[in-house]
C-alpha cells in the first residue's frame, strides 16, 4: 500500500519518516510531517504540518481515537473521530470509521465501514445566484 503512483492518484511518493509499531500506545496529540504509518495505537489527534504534502498510513493493526487532519489520509485500521483530508481519503477494506469524513478526493473499498457523514469539500466555493425576478408581478 506504500508504492503510490504520483500520475494515477495525485499522491506523492510515501517515505515512511516515522513508525508507530503495533505494541505502542500514544496519548496526546501528534504533530507530522512527510510519512506517518501507524501500526499501534494512538489517542489524541493527529495532524500534518500545515503547507506539507504528508501522508497518513494506518495499518490493519492500527487505531486512532481521535481527529486526523492531512493532506493523504490511507485507513485499513479503525478511526474513532473526525477526518479532515485536503486532498485524498483512501478506505482499505478493514477501514472502520466512526466519525465524519471531509475531503476532495475519496476511494473506498469493498468492506470499509463508515458510520457518520462523508462530505466532500469543493476546491472553489460555489457562489449562490441571485433569486429570479417574478414575472408575474
Amino acid at each position: 500500500m506504500l508504492g503510490f503512483d504520483r500520475k494515477a492518484d495525485r499522491r506523492p511518493s510515501v517515505n515512511v519518516d516515522t513508525l508507530i509499531g503495533t505494541k505502542v500506545t500514544v496519548r496526546g496529540d501528534m504533530l507530522f510531517s512527510g510519512g506517518l504509518h501507524i501500526d499501534g495505537t494512538v489517542i489524541g489527534s493527529v495532524t500534518a504540518e500545515p503547507g506539507t504534502e504528508a501522508v497518513l498510513v494506518l495499518s490493519e493493526r492500527g487505531r486512532i481515537v481521535g481527529e486526523i487532519r492531512a493532506p493523504h489520509v490511507v485507513i485499513n485500521g479503525a478511526v474513532n473521530g473526525d477526518i479532515h483530508a485536503s486532498a485524498k481519503v483512501e478506505l482499505a477494506a478493514n477501514a472502520r470509521i466512526e466519525g465524519n469524513i471531509h475531503y476532495r478526493l475519496l476511494e473506498m473499498a469493498a468492506g470499509a465501514e463508515v458510520n457518520g457523514r462523508i462530505v466532500r469539500e469543493d476546491t472553489t466555493p460555489r457562489q449562490l445566484s441571485a433569486p429570479e425576478a417574478d414575472a408575474t408581478a
